[in-house]
């Protein structure tokens, strides 16, 4: 009796090994995804305000007076 419980708390102890490394790796799956997402946003972020200073230049632009209107209006005055 004592040799198979010896056995059996030798088995639920490499168990326990086996579980505290494999809880281990997904802790440190989950800081990397972490950062992972963490850069993924900074990205969408930079690129998000790229495209509104872009889309804030082009309507700069268009909005600016075409050169043909201002020349048109210097030769009906």
């Amino acid at each position: 009796m004592q040799e198979k419980l010896q056995q059996r708390l030798q088995s639920l102890k490499t168990e326990y090994e086996a579980g505290q490394k494999m809880l281990a790796d997904l802790e440190a799956k989950q800081a990397n995804l972490r950062d992972t997402l963490l850069r993924i946003s900074g990205a969408i972020q930079v690129l998000e305000e790229a495209l509104s200073d872009t889309n804030e230049s082009d309507l700069a632009e268009n909005e600016a007076v075409p050169v043909q209107a201002v020349n048109a209006k210097a030769e009906v005055v």
